[in-house]
């Protein structure tokens, strides 16, 4: 058999590069993406030729010629999982069919997961990572791109949605499968022991493998973030958590990316504070000219301030990275501001024109629910600047807030809320059909007599017949207005104590200050004093000994000095 000459020229130059180690100028001739180059494409036609499907030993053994398992100074490492690596690249090659983006997928997961398997050796650990990198980036983007094309991908959900005959409790998709590939990269990255123990070299940069810590998490998390398996991601930042070197020492764009996941993983569970940490520093350490990267962190940015109490300022908004922000976060904080209920509750209702934006951005509910409260407490502030009296200190009368007034303005928003929109009603009145509907519980407000008659030839469950009665709203009631002051009191977002005598709120503490200031206080210095300042998953200095998220896992170190015996009675 002829030997094939760009085969032979191919592997004679990845022999000597690996005998170099130079790990960067492996990465760049082992091309694989199409266009190739003229001389690639040429080597592909003589493996076709030469090493057909059945010829593998043949392939193995012209590798193992010019990269031979063992070598003088590669101090006892075998380098039989990169020869492996090797055929299974010639093999792709071979057989990529551009057209078929689905089995390109499942061959280049095969690829990469081989070259992991060579990025294990400690001979070729750091030689290979740039592969390993390189290859990653290529399947995420590619994984990504199909989980876009459903038309591709159709036949994998039939496959896949059965295992047995059975349905299957939890089917793993395509992105998620990527991920899980990459991620055994991750840990190979991040169980590196070689050199000083806490993984920085003399120059305080990190050693070994470890520079590809976060470049291997990053790719992890955007295609977990992307298919929504935080429980994934969470396993990711407590592996990084336990076992990493600090954060500070990897290059500025592996930072801010981590940073923003981690960021929306704690915004996700509902950690605000440590969310708009995290945040906040991807957003300081963004490159100024990477507009839609900065933009992305501010969208989460702010709406973690928001719920905070903290509205971003007008000279945020101007900035050329927050671009139609203003107009999607504005009208939401005056609503906050004003103690406007009605405003605040249509402006994120699922029917409304900014819901859409909300939900893809997968903040509306958490703006919902967390942001209410802090509407009430506008809505207390508001009455008390209205109608509040403002107390006398030199007869010791303390300045209170008639919560009947409170309930006034409660019942005129929710009522406001519910009523129908007066254009909505005039083009009713006028004829017209093609108008936006009112809101679904505006049902509720108007008599029977006003109500659209029932279709008579239509069927109704009679276990539904009585699910729509005419009747008043549930408007709130001083119970109602008393709870939610007690609720704010207790929250500390507001300062002083009910009379339920006289149904009034009274303010303590006001002799040496303004009422206003000391009865609401701001929702930002109270909830900032009362947050933990750590961000798990974030490794700052030092490293810390408690678990992620309270559990403990591999790698921990726990101090058990002065532990007790088993049943010893407490000191």
């Amino acid at each position: 058999m002829m030997s094939p000459p760009t085969v032979d020229k191919f592997l004679a130059e990845i022999a000597h590069i690996v005998r170099e180690k130079n790990g960067l100028k492996l990465q760049q001739y082992l091309r694989y993406e199409p266009p190739l180059e003229p001389l690639y494409n040429q080597m592909i036609s003589e493996i076709r030729q030469v090493y057909g499907a059945n010829s593998q030993n043949a392939l193995e053994n012209k590798c193992k010629s010019f990269i031979p398992e063992y070598e003088e100074g590669d101090e006892g490492g075998s380098r039989s999982s990169f020869i492996t690596f090797m055929v299974k690249y010639f093999n792709f090659l071979r057989d990529l069919d551009i057209g078929n983006l689905v089995e390109t997928h499942d061959q280049l997961k095969a690829l990469l997961n081989q070259c992991i398997l060579a990025l294990g050796a400690f001979s070729m650990g750091l030689t290979i990572l740039p592969t390993v990198i390189s290859l990653s980036q290529t399947l995420a983007r590619l994984a990504i791109g199909l989980d876009k094309r459903p038309d591709l991908t159709e036949h994998l959900n039939r496959r896949e949605s059965t295992v047995g005959g059975e349905e299957a409790v939890e089917r793993v998709t395509l992105v998620e499968s990527s991920a899980n590939v990459i991620r055994e990269a991750f840990k190979k990255c991040l169980s590196e022991r070689s050199g000083n123990i806490s993984g920085i070299d003399s120059n305080g940069k990190p050693e070994g493998r470890r520079i590809g810590i976060y470049l291997t998490a990053n790719l992890c998390l955007k295609l977990f973030f992307h298919c929504r398996k935080l429980r994934s991601a969470e396993q990711i930042f407590g592996n990084i958590y336990q076992q990493s070197p600090p954060l500070a020492l990897f290059p500025a764009s592996q930072r801010v990316t981590f940073l923003y996941y981690l960021g929306r993983y704690l915004f996700a569970n509902s950690h605000f504070y440590r969310a708009q940490l995290a945040l906040q520093a991807a957003y300081d350490q963004c490159h100024a000219q990477c507009i839609n990267q900065r933009r992305s962190i501010l969208i989460y940015l702010i709406t973690s301030n928001i719920i905070l109490g903290r509205f971003p300022s007008a000279q945020l908004l101007r900035r050329s990275d927050a671009a139609g922000l203003s107009e999607k976060f504005g009208p939401l904080c005056t609503a906050i501001a004003k103690g406007d209920i009605a405003s605040f509750r249509r402006y994120l209702d699922l029917d409304s024109e900014n819901a859409e934006w909300f939900l893809s951005k997968r903040i509306l509910l958490q703006l919902l629910n967390r942001c209410e409260v802090l509407v009430w407490r506008s809505l207390a502030r508001r009455t008390f600047l209205l109608s509040g009296s403002q107390g006398d200190a030199m007869n010791k009368k303390a300045p209170t807030l008639a919560l009947q007034d409170m309930l006034a303005l409660a019942i005129f928003s929710e009522k406001k809320a519910l009523s129908p929109n007066e254009a909505t009603s005039q083009a009713l009145a006028d004829g017209q059909t093609n108008t936006r509907p009112p809101h679904t519980n505006s049902i509720f407000l108007f008599p029977k007599a006003t109500t659209p008659p029932p279709i008579s030839n239509g069927y109704i469950d009679p276990d539904l017949a009585d699910a729509v009665d005419p009747e008043p709203p549930i408007l709130p009631t001083m119970e109602t207005i008393e709870s939610i002051v007690a609720s704010l009191i207790e929250q500390d977002l507001l300062h002083g104590f009910i009379s339920h005598s006289s149904h009034r709120f009274a303010i303590t503490g006001a002799k040496s200050a303004s009422p206003l200031q000391v009865g609401f206080p701001r929702v930002w210095d109270v909830l900032s004093a009362r947050a933990d300042k750590e961000v798990p998953g974030w490794v700052r200095e030092e490293k810390k000994a408690s678990s992620f998220g309270g559990r403990f896992g591999p790698g921990m170190v726990v101090n058990l000095s002065g532990a007790r015996p088993v049943g010893a009675a407490p000191a």
